[in-house]
């Protein structure tokens, strides 16, 4: 069937004033989104009453029921009805919209929640009594006497039952819920000194899916206690705290180490002027603090508030509010990315804790069939000490009974180093990748090619930042065919050239490597030219490469590292072990691997059944 030309109409229609309801049903399409949207709106309200403590209680995903109840400074009886009017607030006076220190401000919420659902507000002003007021699709009722002790609350039942079609884009109430719990959980990192509560209400009564209460202290001691319960112990053990100013904005808060990472991005958590918000240069520069340090399909995680003046930041661009436009977005992003690499540099050689719990996940013995029982279960432990000498076999000649088996036998490593160090003591080599070292009271396994590489790459870029790679001429320069790929890769030879890369064209499709960067030692040139040559043509050639060089010294310093399967001896492996302790970033590689695990003493005790 075809569809009717509106150009072809005779008169065209009348331009006619909506009235207030359909204004405020257009009004809630913007304001509330789904049920978390009004569970956010409610508690903003209850926080800037001042409340101290808020619980929220939801029903069927917060379709059939929201309700918040808060202690805060409450609502006169005479305000109610204005209360529930459209862009009537007691936020702002309306002479100046970017001197905005409030949560909420445009005064749509109520009445886009009272359009859209059945809506219930009964509070009490501080020494007056208490009223409610309800609205339904938009209909007011008048205010009538109430009980209530303080605070307010706000019950909204069966939301967009006002506007059916709605209903039909809600999820699940299992993602509602989730969605719900998740704006919360938000909003408890923005107001740590506030207790808040979420409950869900079903036919087998309430239960508990968030506790928040209040925390005391300084900014970081209550942030950092909430962050312990909200996002757990891990996140806590493995977050560096962040306090950074630049001119006139201030960067705080907790971001992980790399290694601690997630698979998607839903541990970032970022607050402007104390405010929840979902931004796109935020993110980006989150994400860009973190690029060496992570591979690409892996997300850091972080609790970031920046703080700056009212007028610097715009907070009215959505009536979701979860949005912002910064004056200077330069200054802001460039606060972010130079706040978190200084603090992830100071973290040194730090790795994630998480690591060795999986480790140890992953070297749990066999199930048996019948539960073993060790010898640790019977006797006292004079008795078993002395049935382990008794058991001891006797000594051979020509072995010392201290003496531990090495783990390679024709190289042993010699206990040359103290075990103070945070990194141990080299004790042996295992699979020619692995370094074993023993430390005062743990175990450390050491990539030596994931370590080597950090090393090398932060070598470099230390060289780039100073004068320039220093070049190592080759006595015989290598020919390289690359085919297409020669002159991308000679279109950026002075570029290269600054890497300590010598390139020179030596006819069609083919390069003459004249030099390679010093700290890389003997090389294959033609494997890293073809690396670098896909590299750059992974953008269709189009970025300049002065805008890849951490990503092209990051390609250089992989292939000079020490490769997987050459021995090392002891001196070099506590040489790297050193190393790794005095450079910046060493936890992980240039992709965001791990370079070693630490094991507790006590954990492998445990493994063993020694505990």
């Amino acid at each position: 069937m075809n569809a009717p030309d509106r150009n072809m109409s005779k008169s065209p229609p009348p331009i006619r004033q909506l009235d207030e309801g359909a204004i405020n049903r257009i009004a809630a399409g913007e304001v509330v989104e789904r049920p978390a949207s009004a569970v956010k709106e409610l508690v903003e309200n209850a926080l800037d009453a001042g409340a101290t403590r808020i619980n929220v209680e939801i029903a069927d995903g917060g379709k059939s029921l929201i309700r918040v109840t808060d202690d805060g400074n409450g609502i006169s009886a005479g305000d109610l009805p204005l209360a529930l009017s459209r862009h009537a607030t007691s936020k702002i006076d309306g002479s100046d919209l970017t001197n905005i220190h409030s949560f909420g401000f445009r005064g749509e919420a109520l009445p886009s929640l009272g359009a859209v659902g059945r809506l219930s507000v009964t509070s009490r002003a501080i020494g007056a009594e208490a009223a409610r007021i309800t609205v339904s699709g938009g209909t007011l009722s008048p205010v009538r006497p109430a009980a209530l002790t303080a605070g307010t609350v706000v019950e909204l039942r069966d939301l967009f039952y006002a506007t059916p079609a709605r209903l039909k884009f809600l999820r699940s109430d299992r993602a509602e819920t989730q969605a719900i719990t998740d704006m919360v959980k938000r909003l408890a990192m923005a107001a740590p000194s506030v207790g808040l509560t979420l409950r869900v209400i079903g036919d087998d009564g309430a239960r508990t899916l968030l506790r928040a209460d209040p925390e005391s202290g300084d900014f970081f001691d209550r942030l950092g206690r909430r962050l312990d319960r909200l996002l757990g112990a891990e996140f806590a053990a493995n977050a560096l705290p962040i306090d950074a100013t630049r001119e006139d904005l201030r960067l705080t808060g907790f971001a992980a180490l790399p290694t601690y990472s997630r698979g998607a991005a839903v541990a970032q958590f970022l607050f402007v002027n104390g405010r929840p918000v979902r931004d796109k240069l935020l993110n980006g520069a989150l994400r860009a603090a973190y690029t060496d340090l992570l591979s690409r399909d892996r997300h850091p995680a972080a609790v970031l508030f920046l703080d700056c003046a009212a007028e610097l930041v715009d907070v009215n661009v959505h009536p979701a509010k979860t949005e912002v436009r910064f004056r200077d977005p330069g200054l802001a992003r460039g606060l972010i990315v130079s706040g978190l690499r200084h603090a992830l540099a100071e973290a040194g050689h730090r790795s994630s804790s998480t690591l060795a719990g999986a480790t140890l996940g992953a070297m749990q013995p066999e199930p048996a069939t019948v539960a073993p029982r060790y010898q640790r279960d019977y006797g006292s432990d004079a008795a078993r000490r002395t049935a382990y000498a008794m058991q001891a076999p006797p000594a051979q000649p020509g072995f010392a009974e201290t003496a531990p088996p090495s783990v390679r036998a024709d190289d042993a490593v010699a206990d040359v180093v103290p075990d103070d160090h945070p990194l141990g003591a080299a004790r042996a080599q295992v699979f020619e990748n692995y370094i074993i070292a023993q430390g005062a009271e743990s175990l450390v396994i050491v990539d030596q090619h994931a370590a080597h590489e950090r090393l090398v790459y932060e070598d470099m870029k230390a060289a780039l930042a100073a004068n320039g790679v220093p070049a190592q001429a080759l006595l015989i320069p290598e020919i390289v065919e690359l085919g297409e790929g020669a002159a991308t890769l000679l279109d950026h030879a002075d570029a290269f050239a600054r890497l300590g890369l010598g390139l020179e064209p030596f006819g069609p499709g083919t390069v003459a490597v004249r030099e390679t960067p010093a700290l890389l030692g003997p090389i294959h040139a033609e494997a890293l030219l073809r690396d670098l040559c896909d590299m750059l043509s992974e953008s269709g050639g189009t970025d300049l490469l002065a805008d890849r060089l951490d990503a092209v010294l990051s390609r250089m310093a992989c292939h000079g590292s020490v490769r997987s399967g050459r021995r090392l001896q002891p001196d070099e492996m506590n040489a790297l072990l050193r190393r790794m302790e005095a450079t910046p970033h060493s936890g992980q590689c240039n992709h965001g691997r791990p370079t070693y695990v630490a094991l507790r003493k006590a954990d492998i005790e445990r493994l063993f059944g020694r505990t």
